[in-house]
């Protein structure tokens, strides 16, 4: 044999070696390697057909159908800037600027209710709302700072009105559209996936609020508020609310309040212009760290309300709340949306834990003032001050432990309120140790005291402050 003859002899079995031990090699492969390279590859093309189904014809569909829906909202406010005394006394005025912002609503009936934020109208002096290259000016119905929801209406026939869905029916994994006008471009649609719901971010400024948001990537950005979330079906199933990021823009967190909360607080605020709050006497807490042998299951009542309806019916602070009408309990956010589908004089079932014992409840629930009636909202426009003024209801007084109180609102202008520096929500309990029985005393006093004046009152976040002026 040549050595040529030999080193092609020994190339030959070289190869006929290394193709022996690949296939050995994969042959050994575990099965569960195997079937995975197996899944991508055969599935690869199914996927790619699935996604075609859902973006070229369902996006498409859904986008269609909700987006003649949403319409522009103008809010247009005078702005007046902060003057001291030295400024007012000698130059007899104030500065003041014209600010107009905007955001998105939901076109809920033919004949021109709409939904939107608090946020996008608030301190709003004229409101107008753009759909179809038409411009009308639109009138406040009512709104819910619990929520940060309100109602619109505009005089107009055979609008495009958005089918509604089921919020409790969504899916974590769910496509979704979020369907508004971000930075001023009208009618813009981008899609995401629930990534979580019943969230609570704690965005609401209220005293009560109810957060028990949808969570989605869908990109959300300043402008969208108020404008619609919609399923694949085009159905409306939350109205868009709130990003979580730290540039003010899109960073993939963007919350909704769910259809199923909206759909009783405008119901609420078409028949009485005011939402009928149910209250239970009680507030929850998410639980704390647990061992090994905790059940983790429920919430912790973290305040009784002395004489309210858990309190009546044996509830203790640190009892676990299990579940309401069966429903089953295990956030904050979980009791927000339970309790907001309520009205007073309504009966719930509560299920709930003491030591190692299961026991039921049913609590008959109240208005904010203790009873079971249907309240009206009594708000007292004072063009003296420059606000509006409401008393502060019985359980939020108990809750503040203060007898009496009067809330600022809706400070407009440079009256007196303005330039003591009182913003909306400030409640006043007292003047020189004296508790103004309502607004309108509240009024009198404001107009004509002289002289030194002590006034106390509690701010936003529920500090009790103590203002000195001289009039």
């Amino acid at each position: 044999m040549t050595s040529k003859q030999a080193w092609i002899k020994i190339v030959f079995i070289a190869l006929i070696s290394g193709a022996a031990g690949a296939a050995t090699f994969f042959y050994f492969l575990p099965q569960k390697e195997k079937v995975f390279v197996e899944y991508v590859n055969a599935s690869s093309n199914r996927f790619a057909s699935n996604m075609e189904v859902v973006a070229g014809k369902d996006f498409v569909e859904a986008s269609a159908l909700s987006s003649p829906a949403v319409v522009f909202i103008k809010n247009s406010a005078t702005v007046y800037n902060q003057m001291s005394w030295f400024d007012y006394y000698f130059y007899g005025g104030s500065a003041s600027q014209q600010q107009v912002s905007s955001g998105s609503g939901v076109i809920l009936t033919k004949d021109g209710y709409i939904v939107t934020n608090n946020h996008v109208i608030d301190k709003a002096e004229k409101l107008e709302v753009l759909h179809e290259k038409r411009s009308y000016e639109a009138k406040l119905i009512g709104t819910d700072p619990s929520t940060d929801l309100a109602l619109l209406k505009i005089e107009a026939d055979n609008l495009p009105s958005m089918k509604i869905g089921s919020s409790r029916d969504l899916k974590v994994g769910e496509w979704v559209l979020a369907v508004g006008n971000p930075f001023n471009l009208t009618s813009t649609v981008t899609s995401g996936i629930v990534s979580a719901k019943s969230r609570h971010v704690g965005v609401v400024n209220s005293r009560f609020p109810i957060e028990s948001f949808i969570q989605t990537d869908a990109a959300i950005n300043p402008g969208n508020s108020g404008g619609a979330l919609v399923n694949i079906k085009g159905e409306l199933v939350g109205i868009n609310t709130a990003i979580l990021s730290q540039t003010g823009s899109y960073a993939g967190y963007g919350f909704a309040v769910p259809m199923d909360i909206v759909a009783k607080i405008v119901k609420d605020l078409k028949e009485f212009g005011y939402v009928q709050k149910a209250f239970s006497g009680m507030e929850v807490m998410e639980r704390a760290s647990f061992d090994d042998k905790t059940d983790v299951a429920g919430v912790s009542i973290s305040y009784v309300q002395t004489g309210g309806a858990a309190d009546a019916n044996g509830l203790k602070k640190d009892d676990i709340l299990l579940q309401v009408n069966n429903v089953k309990i295990n956030s904050i956010a979980d009791f927000d949306e339970q309790m907001s589908f309520y009205r007073p004089g309504d009966k719930i079932k509560v299920a709930y834990r003491r030591d190692n014992t299961l026991k039921e409840a049913e609590l008959l629930l109240t208005n904010s003032e203790g009873t079971t009636a249907l309240t009206k909202r009594e708000l007292f426009q004072s063009d003296k001050l420059g606000a509006q003024l409401e008393i502060v209801p019985k359980v939020e007084r108990e809750r503040l432990n203060i007898k009496s109180g009067i809330r600022v609102g809706k400070v407009k202008g440079n009256g007196l309120i303005a330039r003591l520096g009182l913003g909306d929500g400030f409640i006043i309990t007292a003047i020189n140790n004296y508790l103004p029985k309502g607004p309108s005393e509240l009024e009198e006093i404001l107009t004509k005291i002289r002289g030194n004046v002590n006034l106390e009152g509690i701010n936003e976040n529920g500090q009790k402050i103590l203002y000195r002026f001289h009039f």
